[in-house]
């Protein structure tokens, strides 16, 4: 059976996991491996939002980019793992304000830009899973996952402890960060952190939905 193992690991807690409704904001170098992981643990109820198309830079990291590039992730994704739903929306602070997060046990922010990660933060921060800077890093070892207040060495953990505090938001949620310094100053990326920076989120869901 396609899930023998996990309900061998899992028990009865099984059905918990198979049961949850999860939604990711955005399908790249993070969010694609947290799709794969919990996809094969056997959550049915996945909904993924991205607007994005595969670029050739993508290759590198992302799922699903091997045979795809100019097309539309979630599309692509939709096909490469039957019975998740996507919707192809571009992200931005007036979508977070109108968007209904009640439905989702936990909310995967899986998304880049800094003023929408905050939004989504203040929004929906009771289940919220955000995973912060993964690029401009090649050691999984340094990868940690607190919460945002205890979070140092991130630049965009930061940026992001900054703005909360000015709108004087003091609450607490979980976030996927490193606290390797970041090694270039432009674009670069390897799976081997971004990937696994997915799957640590993967891995905090299942937890979650355990408790």
């Amino acid at each position: 059976m396609r899930f023998q193992r996990c309900k061998e690991l899992f028990g009865e807690d099984f059905t918990k996991i198979q049961n949850a409704k999860i939604l990711i904001l955005g399908v790249g170098g993070v969010g694609s491996y947290a799709l794969d992981c919990l996809y094969r643990s056997g959550i049915k109820d996945i909904t993924i939002v991205d607007y994005d198309r595969y670029d050739i830079t993508n290759q590198n990291r992302q799922i699903g980019s091997e045979n795809a590039l100019n097309q539309c992730k979630v599309s692509t994704l939709i096909q490469k793992y039957p019975g998740i739903k996507g919707v192809i929306q571009k992200m931005d602070i007036a979508w977070v304000e109108k968007f209904d997060f009640t439905p989702y046990d936990i909310v995967i922010d899986a998304a880049d830009t800094t003023k929408v990660k905050i939004e989504i933060a203040k929004k929906c921060y009771k289940k919220l899973i955000m995973s912060l800077g993964s690029a401009k890093r090649y050691d999984f070892s340094k990868i940690e996952i607190s919460t945002i207040f205890n979070t140092h060495t991130d630049p965009l953990a930061r940026k992001i402890r900054y703005e909360l505090k000015k709108a004087n938001f003091n609450k607490k949620f979980t976030v996927i960060y490193s606290t390797e310094e970041p090694k270039c100053k432009d674009k670069g990326s390897f799976v081997g952190v971004t990937g696994a920076f997915g799957l640590a989120i993967c891995s905090e869901t299942i937890k979650k939905l355990l408790k």
